[in-house]
């Protein structure tokens, strides 16, 4: 018996069956300290997974209202009052790996949104082997000023390492010079691979950009925008991005110059995505989460509860 399969024995014996971890030394033929050894890799492995139910409280009040009003399915996720901003992205991302390990199966297509948070969910997945699933890029990352390929590419290598799948990168630019450079591009038959796979995909995950804050989205803080474009932003009342597609408060894009030369697909685009799991932490990403739940692209939140706090202030205001 190989130590996973002492692993598996070992917690079936103590979790299903409710044994002292000296009965399932005697039944291994073991030590009580490598029983105990055991069922810690079993957690760690994932062989075992933990889940709390809390009573009815203030995040099921507050998924309640989410789904109410936009027909999604929240995760809140607790935090205490002290907690720090990364804290809450920690918080949050482990809850939204531990979402997407649940969810992923053979033969599908998970499409991944570069940026600071989904970095943080990879860190946090489960090796958890696939047969015929692929991860896909879901939005370009050159950037003439700074690269953001080599980082993409070890963002989106811990994914498909993960499940044990193929990766295909998205050969553009975050933000094209030209929108005419961009619709000549995707006419071309590789790049219209790519978007098919995005288009199909069965799970998008993703976050909500910021460009205010202490935690800045990596389009904001490595100078993928110059400062005349965020100033533009501004002007056009844009409170954040979804995979490098803008959107003000009250989920509107259409009118925003620079969606035209952005990569990342257009809400109407990804609405169409069975699954689009976007996870968000931070008071900075209030507005820009309200404004991607008003133009649908969200069916999964996962948010932090004093986020999430914010959030039905914003939306009861």
């Amino acid at each position: 018996m190989n130590d996973r399969e002492a692993a598996y024995r070992a917690a079936q014996l103590y979790y299903l069956q409710d044994q002292t971890m000296d009965m399932i030394a005697g039944d291994l033929g073991v030590s009580r300290s490598t029983v105990s050894r055991l069922l810690r890799w079993a957690r760690d492995e994932g062989i075992v997974r933990i889940t709390v139910a809390a009573p009815d409280g203030p995040t099921d009040h507050t998924a309640r209202t989410l789904l109410d009003a936009f027909g999604v399915q929240a995760h809140v996720v607790p935090v205490s009052s002290s907690a720090s901003d990364p804290q809450r992205l920690e918080a949050v991302a482990r809850r939204a790996a531990g979402l997407l390990d649940s969810w992923m199966g053979d033969d599908m297509t998970l499409a991944v949104a570069w940026g600071t948070t989904t970095s943080a969910i990879a860190g946090h997945l489960v090796p958890h082997p696939t047969t015929g699933s692929v991860v896909v890029q879901l939005n370009g990352a050159a950037n003439a000023r700074t690269s953001g390929v080599r980082y993409t590419t070890e963002l989106l290598d811990r994914f498909a390492s993960a499940y044990d799948t193929e990766l295909y990168h998205f050969p553009a630019p975050a933000f094209f010079d030209f929108a005419e450079t961009k619709e000549a591009l995707w006419r071309e038959g590789s790049v219209r691979r790519i978007l098919e796979l995005r288009r199909t995909c069965d799970i998008a995950v993703f976050s909500v950009g910021a460009f205010r804050g202490r935690l800045l989205s990596q389009v904001y803080s490595t100078g993928y925008l110059r400062p005349e474009e965020v100033r533009e932003l501004a002007d056009q009342h844009v409170v954040g991005d979804v995979a490098t597609h803008f959107l003000r408060v009250d989920g509107s894009y259409a009118g925003i110059a620079l969606n035209r030369r952005a990569s990342g697909p257009s809400p109407a685009e990804l609405r169409r995505v069975n699954r689009r799991l976007c996870a968000v932490a931070g008071d900075n990403k209030i507005q820009g989460t309200l404004g991607a739940l008003r133009a649908g692209v969200v069916s999964d939140l996962v948010i932090d509860e004093r986020t999430a706090g914010g959030l039905i202030a914003l939306l009861s205001s």
